[in-house]
């Protein structure tokens, strides 16, 4: 693929909600574990375990490094997140490109970054000193945001790609938070996609939303709008995704309903990478 990480194939994010479902469904390759839910030293959810002995890929997914936060990284955080990436025996581990706290206050949300030059050699800083203490890569996430910071120094894109180009960092790609932030803020998604290292990307995530009152939300409790999906058709396109991978947080759905819209996410790529073998743009 490009980047050194083995192909993970189709996924779902791993909820207690969703245990039995992802446990049924045999095509599931890899899940994303939210990795501040498990106890990287105790025993490990049974259901998550017995996808281990299936060999099915557990990616450890964390919300709490605040790597975009002015305060020296905390140790113990990155500590628990490395001892659980060799537990699950994960390819990489994966955070967000976000800050999530602030003199000491949690903000219980992922917070965009101000997009200056300050922030940016800030947010290198602690990615570089993130990698050095984990034992696998980290691939880093976009994150969607109904606000921006004033007196922006550069664009979204531009910022992500000066981020993977100075730590050698990996990519989760959202493709519904592009979505979400080009919607809100006005800007052209695809010309978004043309600017990044599409060769890093490690995984790729989908998930639903919905619009309320002249915005979009992300709010992995929906189904996925058809723009997110022409979107991830047309990142297919341009390059051949390691893995893609369902999020369902919330108003969690029917086996079913998420075997669907799996099937839906399978397609979408499918006709993306016939258009790349073809060459059609």
């Amino acid at each position: 693929m490009g980047n050194g990480i083995a192909p993970l194939g189709l996924g779902l994010g791993w909820r207690p909600e969703l245990a039995l479902m992802i446990e049924r469904h045999r095509d599931l390759q890899f899940v994303e574990v939210l990795a501040e839910d498990l106890d990287a030293q105790g025993s490990l959810p049974a259901p998550i375990e017995r996808l281990r002995d299936r060999d099915v890929i557990v990616v450890p997914h964390g919300v709490s490094l605040s790597l975009g936060g002015a305060e020296p990284l905390d140790r113990t955080r990155l500590e628990a997140l490395g001892r659980l990436a060799t537990r699950l025996g994960a390819p990489l581990v994966s955070e967000h490109i976000a800050f999530v706290r602030a003199g000491g206050v949690e903000a219980g949300h992922l917070l965009p970054l101000p997009r200056t030059r300050a922030m940016l050699d800030l947010f290198v800083a602690n990615v570089r000193v993130a990698q050095d203490a984990l034992p696998v890569p980290l691939a880093l996430e976009n994150v969607a945001a109904l606000l921006e910071w004033p007196h922006a120094e550069m664009d979204e894109a531009t910022f992500l790609a000066e981020v993977l180009d100075r730590t050698g960092a990996l990519l989760l790609l959202d493709v519904a938070n592009v979505h979400a932030n080009a919607r809100n803020h006005g800007w052209d998604p695809l010309a978004y996609l043309d600017r990044l290292p599409l060769d890093r990307v490690a995984y790729v995530h989908v998930a639903g939303g919905v619009e309320h009152e002249g915005l979009y939300h992300d709010t992995h409790a929906h189904p996925i709008a058809p723009p997110v999906l022409d979107l991830l058709e047309e990142l297919a396109s341009r390059a051949a995704l390691p893995g893609v991978l369902l999020e369902r947080d919330d108003r969690f759905p029917s086996d079913v309903e998420v075997a669907s819209e799996l099937n839906t996410i399978r397609s979408a790529v499918l006709r993306g990478d016939n258009r790349r073998k073809q060459g059609v743009a």
